[in-house]
């Protein structure tokens, strides 16, 4: 079951990496089109705040597909020279810091989203987009990453409790080790 998961997860999570990818593909070509009407003598104008945007979108939902990836920096100068079960317990607590942090992070982007929702806050430039507008998808992200970091802790935690923390591996485990293993 918890193996079940965490390939519904990364399923889940290069589909949302799919979809980030086309709108980076998008924003580079739209400000690529700016650049070259600007050699022309005219502008879209704002693809400095739109560029802004589609990064903090493409950070938010992209950590999420980095966690199932195992793409996040790690030292692992002890658990490298570890039995697989302490391994195990010390990417157990890497990713329950890692969903703690995340968690945090979600509770407390929250207050800036409904902040912009109750105010109807704009930017401060010349587009005035709706902020939440941009911080909604963002938030959403960040929620995202939380809810996929919680679940495949929880799987990870239901492997080790039932003696399988060797299967832990390929979804907690670090990448460079990943090569080691197969």
């Amino acid at each position: 079951m918890e193996l079940k998961l965490i390939e519904g997860l990364r399923t889940l999570n290069r589909g949302v990496a799919i979809l980030v990818g086309l709108g980076l593909l998008g924003c580079a070509g739209f400000v690529l089109l700016d650049i070259i009407l600007r050699q022309v003598g005219t502008s879209f104008g704002g693809t400095e705040e739109i560029a802004g945007y589609a990064m903090a979108l493409a950070t938010s939902w992209g950590m999420s597909f980095t966690l199932v990836e195992l793409g996040h920096v790690r030292i692992d100068l002890l658990r490298s020279r570890s039995n697989s079960f302490v391994r195990s317990l010390f990417d157990i607590f890497s990713m329950i810091v890692v969903s703690a942090t995340v968690i945090f992070i979600a509770i407390k982007a929250w207050p800036v989203v409904a902040r912009s929702l109750a105010n109807g806050s704009r930017a401060n430039t010349p587009l005035e987009t709706p902020l939440a507008w941009v911080q909604l998808p963002w938030f959403a992200g960040w929620v995202w990453f939380a809810t996929v970091s919680s679940l495949i802790t929880l799987a990870a935690l239901s492997l080790i409790v039932k003696r399988r923390h060797a299967e832990t591996e390929g979804f907690i485990g670090a990448f460079a080790e990943q090569d080691m293993l197969q």
